[in-house]
C-alpha cells in the first residue's frame, strides 16, 4: 500500500461514512484535507471493527491486531493495514499525542464489553476516548493561532463531545440493534423510561422528554466549543463553522420531529447542506488565499 493509496482509502472512508463532516472538510486548504481524512479514516476503520453488522469474526482479536500494528508503525516498522500508512504519516507530521491514540483504542475496546452507562459522568468517561480525543488529535491540523494552542484544546474536546452526543441521540435505534444504550441509566429512570420504550416504532412522551433533556446537554457542549473557532487560523474556521452548523442541524431536525428518533433517522436535508457549504465557500477561498500570500512574504 503506497502512501498515496492509503490517503485515498481514508478519503473514501470519510466520504462514505461521514457525509456532513466530509462536506465541511472541502472548505479546508487542500493540504490539510488529506490529514483530516487520515484521522477520520483511522477512527472509522477501528469503529467498523467493533460496530459493523458485517463483521462476524473475532472483533477483539481484530482490534488487538490493529493496536499492535499502530504501535509497530509508531516504532518505525512496516505495517500491513491499508489505512495505517496515511494515519501514521499524519501522526508524525503533526505530533499527534500517543496518549490520545491509546485513549481512543481503549474506548473502542470498551464497546466490545460495555453496553450501558449508569450516569452521565460514566458516559463522559467513555466519550473522552471515543470523541474528545478526536477533537484534540484534529487540533494541530486545524492550526491554533500562535499562542492559543493550550486555550484551544478544551473547546476542541467539547466539540468532539457535542458531535458524539448528537450521534447518540440520532442513533438510538441503531445502537439498540447492537444491544447498546448510550443514554445514561440514571436519566432513563429519572424520566420513567424503560428500555422496551426505546424499541417501539414511535417515541412516547417520556422518551421525548428524555431526549429533549439530552439534547440540551449536547447544546451545552456546542456552546462550550464555540470560542475555539476564533482560536484557529482563519483558513480553518469556515470548515469548523460549517461542521457545527451541519451537526447542530441534526439536533434541530430531532427537535423539529418532536424528538421521535424512533420513527425515522434525523437527517439534515440535502438542500440545507448545500446552502451551508456554499455560504462558507467564499470565506474559505478568501482566507486561504490570504494565508498563502502571507506565507510567501519575506520575514
Amino acid at each position: 500500500m503506497t502512501l498515496t493509496a492509503s490517503y485515498e482509502r481514508c478519503r473514501r472512508l470519510h466520504a462514505g461514512y461521514g457525509r456532513s463532516y466530509y462536506l465541511a472538510t472541502r472548505l479546508l486548504p487542500a493540504w490539510k484535507r488529506r490529514h483530516v481524512h487520515a484521522l477520520y479514516g483511522f477512527a472509522r476503520h477501528a469503529d467498523e471493527i467493533v460496530d459493523s453488522f458485517l463483521v462476524t469474526g473475532d472483533r477483539a482479536g481484530a482490534l488487538n491486531t490493529l493496536a499492535a500494528e499502530v504501535a509497530a508503525g509508531l516504532a518505525g516498522e512496516r505495517v500491513r493495514d491499508p489505512v495505517l500508512p496515511a494515519f501514521l504519516h499524519t501522526v508524525r507530521s503533526f505530533g499527534v499525542a500517543r496518549d490520545d491514540i491509546d485513549a481512543f483504542l481503549r474506548a473502542m475496546r470498551a464497546d466490545l464489553s460495555v453496553t450501558r452507562y449508569q450516569s452521565y459522568d460514566d458516559l463522559l468517561g467513555y466519550m473522552e476516548g471515543s470523541a474528545a480525543v478526536i477533537g484534540t488529535m484534529m487540533l494541530p491540523i486545524l492550526e491554533p493561532v500562535s499562542g492559543a494552542e493550550a486555550r484551544a484544546r478544551e473547546p476542541a474536546r467539547q466539540l468532539g463531545l457535542a458531535f458524539q452526543l448528537t450521534n447518540f441521540l440520532r442513533d438510538v435505534s441503531e445502537d439498540l440493534a447492537r444491544e447498546r444504550v448510550y443514554l445514561p441509566q440514571e436519566d432513563l429512570a429519572k424520566f420513567g423510561v424503560e428500555e422496551e420504550d426505546l424499541r417501539r416504532a414511535h417515541a412516547g412522551p417520556a422518551v421525548r422528554e428524555l431526549l429533549a433533556f439530552e439534547a440540551d446537554r449536547a447544546r451545552e457542549h456546542y456552546r462550550a466549543a464555540a470560542e475555539g473557532i476564533e482560536l484557529l487560523v482563519p483558513s480553518s474556521r469556515p470548515c469548523v463553522r460549517a461542521a457545527v452548523e451541519l451537526y447542530g442541524g441534526i439536533l434541530t431536525e430531532i427537535e423539529r420531529g418532536g424528538y421521535d428518533v424512533l420513527a425515522r433517522r434525523a437527517r439534515v436535508p440535502r438542500r440545507r447542506r448545500v446552502v451551508t457549504f456554499a455560504r462558507h465557500l467564499i470565506a474559505s477561498a478568501s482566507t486561504g488565499r490570504a494565508e498563502r500570500l502571507l506565507r510567501l512574504e519575506p520575514s
